[in-house]
């Protein structure tokens, strides 16, 4: 059964102060929990409506009603199994290969997916600047379905670690060079913009290569895409020349 302060510890972690002053976030869904089980993330404990996990130890596992688990949840239709892990130290960044940057991506879904897509395509380094979304929002965690585990994240002063590098910074924007006619390197940094005003101006003055995801629709009157779509396309061109 779950304590008053259980409920009111795990529901904290809803929100990014709580997280960090506890140094824990969770998880939900069977998949997501294996992945991480299996990762390095430590686990905390285990909340679960089913006897779902034979190699969890039984001090780190509690099962608990369907009641209890939506009092927890931050889904709107509850899984059947919650986890509390603890939030590991970041690691140093990987400066080899390509790299991805978010430039104050706000949207826990198109960070989800952004994680996934990294994974999917062998990105081993995810840098963000201070003002994106935290990879530790449950939101988050559940649309990388696992590939948290698997993708090393820094948030960093992004400017100043883009005014020092030594690899080519790209950057998206409407009217650059068509990435389909450019010749793109095995190593780079690929910056990825705000949904809603793209790359920001001291960001952009770093960029050393403009590139743009060209319309084909005839009216050519679509704004623009979708920053996790055009992650995508993107990674999908810069592996296809690799």
């Amino acid at each position: 059964m779950l304590s008053k302060n259980q409920i009111k510890l795990i529901s904290s972690l809803q929100q990014k102060k709580y997280r960090f002053a506890n140094q824990l976030f969770f998880a939900e869904g069977v998949k997501v929990i294996q992945e991480l089980v299996k990762s390095n993330f430590e686990l905390e404990h285990l909340y679960t409506t089913k006897e779902d996990f034979a190699l969890i130890p039984s001090h780190k596992m509690s099962i608990i009603s369907e009641n209890e688990l939506n009092k927890i949840s931050a889904l709107s239709t509850p899984n059947t199994c919650l986890a509390v892990f603890k939030i590991p130290s970041e690691t140093n960044i990987i400066e080899t290969g390509l790299i991805v940057a978010l430039d104050s991506i706000r949207d826990p879904g198109n960070m989800g997916t952004i994680l996934r897509l990294c994974d999917w395509f062998g990105i081993q380094q995810l840098i963000c600047s201070k003002e994106t979304v935290d990879i530790y929002n449950p939101k988050v965690v559940q649309a990388t379905m696992g590939s948290i585990a698997r993708v090393n994240v820094n948030y960093i002063d992004l400017e100043n670690y883009l005014e020092k590098t030594k690899l080519p910074v790209f950057g998206t924007f409407m009217d650059s060079e068509n990435i389909y006619k450019t010749d793109l390197p095995h190593e780079g940094i690929i910056v990825m913009g705000n949904e809603a005003n793209g790359i920001s101006g001291s960001i952009e003055k770093l960029v050393t290569k403009r590139i743009t995801i060209p319309r084909f629709g005839d009216l050519q009157i679509t704004e623009s895409l979708n920053v996790a779509t055009a992650t995508a396309i993107i990674l999908s061109e810069f592996r296809r020349q690799g």
